[in-house]
């Protein structure tokens, strides 16, 4: 009978410390899961720094300020544009073969025997 108490209680010795170590690493992952969180918020803080920056960098005003001040810009005239009439000609095609393709493929065509056997289909005249 000694022997089941000593079993019972060395199980029961066995079960608490396996309990213990289950809540010390649910603990920890929970620290983790804290700690994750609280880089994620601080992520998103910088983002939205970044946002505010961007958007106040990319402000049309101060975009039109910048370029008054660093560039001598005029404004557009209608006399600045030409008619279609006077475009250049399209400049002449340097390629040998317009169609460099469909000249592999006819030379590939050409080359082949119009009787090559393929193994699918018996030759004529063939015996099995």
């Amino acid at each position: 009978m000694r022997i089941i108490h000593f079993l019972v209680v060395g199980m029961l010795v066995f079960a608490a410390a396996y309990v213990y170590r289950i809540k010390m690493e649910s603990t920890s992952r929970v620290e983790r899961v804290q700690r994750l969180n609280a880089e994620i918020r601080e992520e998103r803080n910088a983002i939205a720094v970044l946002r505010a920056e961007w958007a106040r960098l990319d402000s049309p005003l101060r975009l039109q300020g910048l370029t008054e001040h660093h560039l001598e810009l005029k404004p557009i005239t209608a006399q600045q544009y030409d008619s279609l009439k006077n475009l250049p000609d399209r400049p002449p095609n340097f390629a040998r073969d317009p169609d460099p393709i469909g000249t592999m493929l006819n030379t590939i065509e050409a080359a082949s025997d119009a009787n090559a056997i393929t193994g699918s289909v018996p030759a004529r005249g063939a015996r099995r």
